[in-house]
C-alpha cells in the first residue's frame, strides 16, 4: 500500500483547472458590452441602424395599410387621425410607403455594399500580395473607375443595364470597388513583408495559404470599418437613382422615388411628402456613418491606444 506524503502534496490554489471557453452568445454579448462602453454614442446609432433594419424585415407585420393601395376619399391629405404621415396625391399611406421605402433601400444598399467592397477587397488582397505587372494595371483600373463622380458612374451604369433592383445593386456596387480594393491592397502591402509571413513562405506555404490564413484575417478590421461606412454612402446613391427615375421602377416605394412623385403634386410639393423620406433618409445615413466611426475608433489599433 502506497501512502502519500502530505508535504510534497501541491496546495489547491496551484491547480489549474483548464479554462471553460465561452459560448458564441457570450463572446458575442461580451464584444457589443465593450463597443458601448468605449463608444456609448456609437452605440446608440447603432441601435437606431438595427431598428431601421428590423422596421424593414417587419415591414408586413408594422405597416398600417398596403403601401400600394390608394383611398380616393383621402387624396393629398395632411397627417391626421388615419394617416399620421399624411397620404399622397392619389391617396396611398405615406408611412406605410416609408416602412416599406426602407425595405426596398437597405435591401439595395447593403447588397450593394456587400458585393462592391467584397469583390474590391479581393481585388486589393490580390494586387497588393502579387504586386508587379498585375498589380499596376489593377492600379490603373481603379484609377480610371475613381476619376468618375459616384453617382454619375452609377447612373450611367444604371441606364445602360436598365432598369430593376438587380441593376442598381450592381450599379451602386462597382462605385464601391475601388475603395475596397485601395484600402486592402495597402493593408497587405504592409502586412507581406512582416518576418511570420516570410517565415511561412520560407515553410512552403502555397500562396493560396499566404493570403488565406495568415493575410486575409488581418484585412477583416478594415473592411468591416468600410462596409459600416459606405453603407450611408449608398443609401444616398440609390435615394438620387430614385430622383432621377434611374432606379427601382415605380409602383415599388423607395425613399428616393417617393421624393420624386413628390414633384408631381405641383410647383411646390405638399410639405409632408418631402419631410417624412427625406427624414427617413437622413436618420438612416446618420445612423449607418457615426455607426462607422465607433467601429472604426474601436479596431484601429492607433485610435485604441489614443482612448
Amino acid at each position: 500500500m502506497t501512502t502519500i506524503d502530505p508535504d510534497s502534496a501541491l496546495p489547491i490554489d496551484a491547480v489549474r483547472l483548464p479554462a471553460r471557453r465561452r459560448s458564441i452568445p457570450r463572446r458575442v454579448a461580451g464584444s457589443l458590452w465593450s463597443f458601448a462602453r468605449r463608444s456609448p454614442f456609437s452605440a446608440f446609432w447603432g441601435v437606431i441602424a438595427l431598428a431601421i433594419i428590423g422596421m424593414a424585415v417587419a415591414a408586413p407585420l408594422i405597416a398600417p395599410y398596403d403601401p400600394l393601395k390608394s383611398d380616393f376619399r383621402a387624396m393629398a391629405k395632411p397627417p391626421f387621425e388615419k394617416h399620421w404621415f399624411g397620404t399622397d396625391q392619389i391617396g396611398r399611406d405615406v408611412l406605410s410607403r416609408v416602412i416599406y421605402g426602407a425595405r426596398a433601400s437597405l435591401t439595395v444598399a447593403i447588397g450593394a455594399v456587400l458585393f462592391g467592397t467584397t469583390l474590391g477587397a479581393l481585388w486589393g488582397l490580390a494586387s497588393g500580395y502579387f504586386g508587379g505587372r498585375f498589380d499596376v494595371v489593377s492600379q490603373r483600373i481603379i484609377e480610371f473607375l475613381q476619376s468618375f463622380p459616384d453617382l454619375i458612374l452609377a447612373m450611367a451604369i444604371a441606364m445602360a443595364l436598365g432598369a430593376g433592383i438587380d441593376t442598381v445593386i450592381v450599379a451602386i456596387a462597382i462605385t464601391r470597388i475601388p475603395f475596397g480594393g485601395r484600402v486592402i491592397r495597402s493593408v497587405v502591402l504592409s502586412l507581406k513583408e512582416i518576418q511570420y509571413i516570410e517565415a511561412a513562405r520560407g515553410l512552403g506555404a502555397s500562396h493560396l495559404r499566404l493570403m488565406a490564413r495568415h493575410i486575409l484575417p488581418q484585412c477583416v478590421a478594415p473592411y468591416l470599418i468600410l462596409a459600416t461606412a459606405h453603407l450611408g454612402v449608398a443609401i444616398v446613391i440609390e435615394a438620387s437613382l430614385g430622383f432621377l427615375g434611374v432606379g427601382i421602377p415605380p409602383p415599388t416605394p423607395t425613399w428616393g422615388n417617393m421624393l420624386a412623385d413628390s414633384l408631381n403634386a405641383g410647383l411646390v410639393p405638399p410639405w409632408w411628402l418631402v419631410l417624412f423620406p427625406g427624414l427617413a433618409i437622413t436618420l438612416t445615413v446618420l445612423a449607418f456613418n457615426l455607426l462607422g466611426d465607433g467601429v472604426r475608433d474601436v479596431l484601429d489599433p492607433r485610435l485604441r491606444q489614443a482612448v
